[in-house]
């Protein structure tokens, strides 16, 4: 594998947002650049306005207009807005919304030209983004159909010691139950665990799952979801010899630490996983689109308008997505190494009937 730097795409999200500010700060570090060739999708103006009213040092920004062009040690910067968008720090606009999308269609047509090596995005607000271009719920549903040429994204949220991935996304509580079919869990799990293997090189996995209803159901006198469909689909994997335990009842589970005991959680909505992994895991938080044949980061909160344009927010999120990204690329690279010329597997047999050793392994040729 080439020792070269990774090409990191990163998207300026919503414009009117934390964005800016959170790139800048997780790249005014200097060895960053000695990890990877950074390269935003977004506006040199818009960057230099945000730089400007923080009262900071102005960003050297390599301008260019296509990552071929790109210089490994600077920042460099893809315009893909027009230079007349109006910033209006802290409002969710149509016009925040359309530069945001400008900045991610575009960087995901230099990840899959190859032109960049991973993306990491900035915040968007779904509202402002939502269009007749962008009809979907959130980044992942996006990046499922734009890039996963048929296969399913798993949403995991991680850090350093904690992974929490999700059977259903941004889907309303009202739809939840429903969507909690053996399938489904069944699907997640399997996309979990590969995940930890070729993502996180964790080799075999240990998977909590926890429960749809409080207490597990309590043999299903506060639902039936855990004894029809999530017991049953944790049963499945085992039998694929997946190691995958529970349910587990949420509450007890995070109040008790148990997490530190697995090397991934499976939630099985969205509230239910996030809630406590961005509690414990502060700023360094970072949701990681998994199951794709490409790799997507990004920090684990919104778009900030509360703070927008004060300089208070905290890069660190973005920084982790950063480190992130350009691991998952190595552990990815190095796990198809690994595993793209397996040794045949050797064992012998016993012929009970003379009790002679058999080697299977041998061929007449």
């Amino acid at each position: 594998m080439s020792d070269r730097k990774i090409k990191v795409g990163i998207t300026h999200g919503d414009t009117n947002g934390i964005g800016y500010e959170v790139i800048l700060k997780a790249l005014e570090d200097p060895r960053m650049q000695e990890l990877c060739t950074p390269v935003i999708y977004g506006s040199a103006k818009i960057a230099a306005y945000y730089a400007k009213t923080s009262g900071q040092q102005p960003v050297a920004l390599n301008q260019i207009s296509d990552p071929s062009q790109v210089r490994a040690d600077h920042i460099n910067i893809v315009n893909v807005v027009g230079e007349s968008v109006k910033i209006e720090p802290g409002q969710a606009t149509q016009e925040a919304g359309e530069a945001a999308f400008a900045a991610l269609e575009r960087a995901v047509a230099d990840l899959r030209a190859g032109d960049i090596d991973v993306l990491v995005t900035a915040p968007i607000n779904k509202h402002s983004i939502h269009s007749g271009h962008f009809p979907f719920p959130g980044h992942t549903e996006y990046l499922e159909s734009s890039l996963g040429d048929g296969a399913k994204a798993l949403m995991i949220l991680c850090n350093e010691f904690l992974r929490v991935a999700l059977v259903t996304i941004h889907t309303p509580i009202s739809e939840v139950a429903p969507a909690i079919t053996r399938q489904a869990v069944l699907d997640k799990i399997k996309l979990f665990n590969s995940a930890l293997e070729s993502d996180f090189g964790r080799q075999h996995p240990r998977i909590a799952v926890l429960a749809l209803n409080p207490h597990s159901g309590e043999g299903g006198l506060i639902g039936k979801e855990e004894t029809e469909h999530i017991i049953p689909a944790i049963e499945d994997a085992r039998a694929e010899k997946i190691n995958c335990f529970g349910p587990y009842a949420a509450d007890g589970f995070f109040g008790a630490g148990m997490y530190g005991k697995f090397d991934g959680v499976l939630a099985m909505y969205h509230d239910q996983g996030l809630a406590p992994f961005k509690t414990i895991a502060m700023d360094a938080g970072v949701n990681f689109t998994a199951g794709l044949p490409y790799v997507r980061t990004s920090p684990d909160h919104g778009t900030g308008y509360d703070i927008a344009g004060r300089w208070e927010a905290s890069g660190e999120s973005m920084r982790s997505a950063i480190y992130m990204a350009i691991d998952v690329w190595r552990n990815r690279n190095n796990h198809s190494e690994a595993h793209r010329n397996p040794l045949r597997k050797q064992y012998v047999e016993k012929n009970k009937k003379d009790n002679v050793v058999l080697d299977l392994t041998k061929s007449d040729d």
